[in-house]
């Protein structure tokens, strides 16, 4: 039998707390201590041959957040919030992405950058010329949300409040934030903080089909 830190009950109880919080306590903010935590959990998040095609923008700038309501249909959680992640892809990710990933693997594991030069191959030949029809930039959008998921996730065990948000303008975002000379673009963007007392949705019944409806056992 495995001893986890975390009980299933627990899991369950939390995984229910959570919901995409509408309106947030301005008021509150997130401990920099759990704040590292969350950090950690973008920085862990998986991603396909490990090469995490992303970066995460964490806007703290008060009037950067408020030029950004506008190009997020109104939504004020990405001024409310305690913090606001723009979760981002690195753009066309090529053979010199993989040779810097490389790196990072040989210093990392103590190896030598020959050693891996065998599955940079591979990585690279996947991308120059992927056994299935792929736009890159999508693939890479993919493995974005694996990290929002991851960071959403943790965010819940912690009772810390999340809301995904694709209600928004990437390319407006991208300017406002510099992205296109870092060569970065927006996929998702996700508040983080504490709801509101009053946030009605925080009572509301969450609605999910059933267990036979959406898990299928095939033997």
């Amino acid at each position: 039998m495995i001893d986890t830190t975390i009980s299933p009950d627990l899991i369950l109880q939390q995984l229910y707390w959570r919901y995409a919080t509408k309106k947030f306590d301005p008021t509150k903010k997130i401990p920099e201590s759990i704040w590292r935590v969350l950090e950690q959990s973008l920085v862990l998040a998986p991603s396909s041959f490990g090469l995490q095609p992303w970066k995460f923008f964490v806007v703290d700038n008060p009037e950067i957040r408020q030029k950004l309501v506008k190009h997020s249909w109104g939504q004020t959680q990405v001024v409310d919030a305690s913090h606001l992640v723009v979760l981002a892809i690195k753009k066309d990710v090529d053979a010199q992405e993989v040779d810097r990933y490389i790196e990072r693997m040989a210093e990392v594991r103590n190896t030598t950058v020959e050693n891996l030069e065998g599955f940079g191959k591979v990585v690279k030949g996947f991308l120059q010329q992927p056994p299935y029809p792929l736009n890159l930039n999508e693939w890479s959008a993919r493995q974005t949300y694996i990290a929002l998921g991851q960071f959403m996730t943790c965010a819940a065990m912690l009772e810390i409040d999340t809301c995904p948000m694709e209600g928004i303008s990437p390319a407006e975002y991208d300017e406002i934030l510099g992205l296109p000379a870092q060569g970065y673009a927006t996929v998702v963007v996700c508040p983080a903080g504490y709801r509101a007392e009053d946030d009605k949705y925080a009572y509301l019944p969450k609605v999910r089909y059933s267990i036979e409806d959406v898990v299928e056992y095939i033997d």
